[in-house]
């Protein structure tokens, strides 16, 4: 029986490795696993990384059949489908795609835009378009691609909490932060207002910016007229700490637009139990017209890393950590109203980029090796992620 079903997942990863290697399909294969059993919350499965399925037979022809097993699982589990860098007429022409094939599929895609000027301060995923009318004509293509499909769109990773502002590239007057929420903005009323298209701001996480600090940013850069935002996107903070901070975003928001002062809002660093009671006495907007959220739960399975101390200059937290594992599955069942999902945002087993905590490197002296580039595929990571999974994968 186990040579049978090592046969087996060999000649099907060894099929898909061939046909990865000819070129990407025109459509995405989808692979979605019914998360919650009501009908149209099905999450969709992408066409994973073409790494992920080179180091699947590597596994297999090494006798490794469980890793392998595990790799395959994580891969065929639902996650987002991220746009970046592609024309108007290529990012159209790939967004229909996919919201086609998930349609098909009667799955949900969660589609992550990140092509936004200036982007991640042109740190380690820098890129994105030149300017503010290049972004929009791109936006609108997303736009007629997703059409009047199913989506959820997860808006710009680090638009909002990481403004060009923050990291010294904006000038006096501001101009580069302005134009930031102006191009947020625009998309959120671009693709708002797509019949089936729901929409999620950026937040950073828990462990970034207060709650008085990242509601103003959320109000200029269109959360009104958003269905909410989303947290800890490609980040390591626990289920339980990212879901009591949409809970106190979203709290602040309603308190706000009922005409309260944002200052007046506890944050994560408030005693639970004063800001349970301060949302009890203050928010009385109801719950159908709060702010929603998801959050990022692909990588947060034993939380944040802790560097060692006094060991580097910048430890780099965020930045490939050893030794964490996969969070909770997606899953639109949260149990709670305005939590409309938990999902794998970021890709589990793609690189964070080339980590160097403050040293000469070129090694990443936590890992001793070279880390692969933003967004390519890490062996050695992805299968800490499946071994220390914080719920065991199925095996597929």
């Amino acid at each position: 029986m186990r040579r049978r079903i090592a046969a087996q997942l060999l000649a099907f990863s060894m099929a898909l490795a061939v046909a990865l290697a000819a070129g990407p399909a025109p459509a995405a294969a989808g692979a979605p696993s019914d998360t919650s059993g009501s009908p149209g919350s099905r999450l969709y499965t992408p066409e994973a990384n073409p790494g992920a399925y080179r180091q699947v037979v590597g596994l297999l022809r090494d006798g490794r059949y469980a890793d392998a097993s595990g790799v395959l699982a994580m891969v065929r589990t639902p996650q987002a489908v991220w746009f970046g860098d592609q024309t108007p007429a290529e990012v159209e022409r790939r967004a229909r795609a996919v919201v086609r094939d998930a349609a098909r599929e009667r799955a949900v895609p969660v589609i992550a835009l990140y092509n936004v000027p200036g982007r991640d301060c042109s740190n380690y995923s820098g890129g994105g378009a030149s300017t503010t009318a290049e972004y929009r004509a791109w936006v609108d293509a997303v736009a007629r691609g997703i059409g009047r499909h199913d989506a959820m769109v997860v808006l710009e990773p680090d638009s909002l909490a990481l403004l060009p502002a923050d990291c010294g590239q904006d000038d006096e007057q501001g101009t580069k932060t302005s134009a930031r929420y102006t191009e947020v903005n625009h998309a959120v009323v671009a693709l708002e207002r797509l019949a089936r298209t729901k929409v999620y701001l950026d937040t950073g996480h828990p462990g970034w910016h207060s709650v008085n600090s990242i509601v103003p940013r959320l109000i200029r850069g269109g959360v009104g007229e958003a269905t909410g935002f989303f947290t800890n996107a490609s980040n390591y903070r626990t289920e339980e700490d990212s879901h009591w901070y949409g809970t106190l975003i979203s709290s602040c928001i309603g308190h706000v637009e009922d005409g309260g002062a944002v200052a007046d809002c506890p944050d994560q660093f408030w005693p639970r139990a004063d800001a349970e009671a301060w949302i009890a006495d203050n928010v009385t907007t109801p719950v159908s017209r709060m702010k929603h959220f998801v959050t990022d739960t692909s990588r947060n399975g034993l939380g944040p890393w802790s560097a060692p101390a006094g060991k580097y200059t910048d430890a780099q937290e965020w930045c490939n950590p050893p030794g964490r594992g996969l969070g909770d599955r997606p899953t639109t069942a949260t149990g709670d109203p305005l939590y409309d999902a938990r999902l794998w945002i970021k890709i589990p087993g793609e690189s964070d980029g080339l980590c160097l905590r403050g040293t000469a490197g070129p090694q990443d002296p936590e890992r001793g090796m070279v880390d692969p580039a933003a967004g390519a595929w890490f062996p050695e990571q992805a299968l800490e992620l499946v071994r220390l999974a914080q719920s065991p994968l199925p095996r597929r």
